[in-house]
């Protein structure tokens, strides 16, 4: 697991936090109950305070699973590496 993804599950856990770390990565709306509209928009939060981003609240919907917003961060992190 790499760096953008162990700080993705922390933002997981801080927004659900009775969703089990095992089943964070494979979380979606889903899955996810509690996922919720404002659910998704306190996890938009946390992660803009986790990575220093501003998240484009136009892509909010697309950002519907783990999975895609890890994506999202890592073309977010692309710009920057290269």
């Amino acid at each position: 697991m790499d760096h953008i993804a162990t700080r993705l599950i922390h933002c997981f856990q801080t927004v659900f936090p009775d969703l089990p770390a095992a089943r964070i990565p494979a979380a979606s709306q889903s899955s996810v109950a509690a996922w919720d509209s404002t659910a998704a928009i306190m996890l938009a939060n946390v992660v803009e305070d986790e990575f220093g981003i501003q998240v484009d609240f136009d892509r909010l919907g697309e950002l519907d699973s783990y999975e895609c917003i890890c994506q999202y961060l890592r073309e977010w992190q692309a710009p920057a590496a290269g």
